[in-house]
């Protein structure tokens, strides 16, 4: 399920984010927006702590999808990074990822990027391996 780039408040079912951040001044292109690059940087890595999470063990990015940039990001937003896995094949898995910013002196928080990221599972071969079951609750 995809939330509405206008709904102005942050997903309460995805659970917390799993990366929260300030955009910097470091992060901004010569006009002085966040780039593009770093914020997909920012969605790459909490798309792989998931992955890795899920596969127990290394993963990479094998590609990225229906990268939907909403709003831009300023200098000194907080900035919340969901993201859930949506599919689990053999050796890959698809996660989705949503970002969302918080003005600095601000409450109000909206969606400004959601992407679809592909990781596959790699062993110590550097080949893809088999993502084991799932863990039960039992086991975790």
């Amino acid at each position: 399920m995809t939330i509405d780039a206008s709904e102005p408040r942050q997903p309460d079912d995805r659970g917390p984010p799993v990366v929260r951040t300030i955009a910097m001044p470091a992060d901004t292109n010569p006009a002085g927006d966040i780039f593009g690059g770093w914020l997909m940087g920012q969605m790459d890595l909490a798309a792989g702590n998931i992955a890795a999470r899920r596969s127990r063990g290394r993963c990479a990015t094998i590609s990225v999808e229906a990268m939907t940039f909403h709003r831009p990001v300023i200098v000194g937003d907080e900035v919340s990074i969901y993201a859930w896995i949506v599919h689990v094949g053999r050796t890959s898995m698809r996660i989705q990822v949503e970002v969302w910013r918080r003005e600095r002196e601000g409450e109000e928080t909206m969606k400004v990027t959601e992407g679809l990221f592909t990781f596959v599972a790699i062993g110590a071969d550097r080949r893809p391996r088999v993502i084991p079951p799932e863990r039960s609750m039992v086991e975790a």
